[in-house]
């Protein structure tokens, strides 16, 4: 499944055990391939090295970061002619999931999450984008 992991799933990926955490599982697996754009996987970096400065988990978290930047595909972005969510920081991950024809953006984000379906991608919190993966 294509897909595009906002950063705060990426942060809860590399600095937690959870749903973040088993995201980055299935795309370890090949049952989700992520795609960022440079402004995309720049914010990740940024925001994951600051919370792993600030809470410094006990595992190699930086470790974890690197390997989902090592494997995440990159996009050019999509124009998307004006502005569609509330806060302007989101509509990169918008632009990466249109120019990678992603099936899905997920995050915890409610001002995206509030968009629904926009081009047609559904935006999902991580626990309904690993159920889309193993229905039932």
């Amino acid at each position: 499944m294509r897909v595009v992991f906002d950063a705060n799933v990426v942060v809860a990926g590399v600095c937690w055990q959870g749903d973040g955490w088993l995201c980055l599982i299935r795309m370890a697996r090949r049952q989700a391939f992520a795609y960022g754009t440079v402004a995309t996987l720049e914010e990740t970096r940024e925001t994951a090295v600051r919370v792993i400065r600030e809470r410094q988990p006990t595992h190699n978290a930086s470790a974890r970061l690197d390997w989902y930047l090592d494997n995440v595909r990159r996009v050019e972005p999509s124009p998307l002619g004006k502005r569609r969510s509330r806060d302007e920081r989101d509509d990169p991950y918008l632009a990466a999931a249109l120019a990678a024809s992603a099936q899905v953006l997920v995050t915890y984000d409610h001002d995206l999450l509030e968009l629904g379906k926009p081009f047609g991608i559904p935006i999902v919190r991580p626990a309904r984008f690993l159920a889309m993966l193993h229905p039932g």
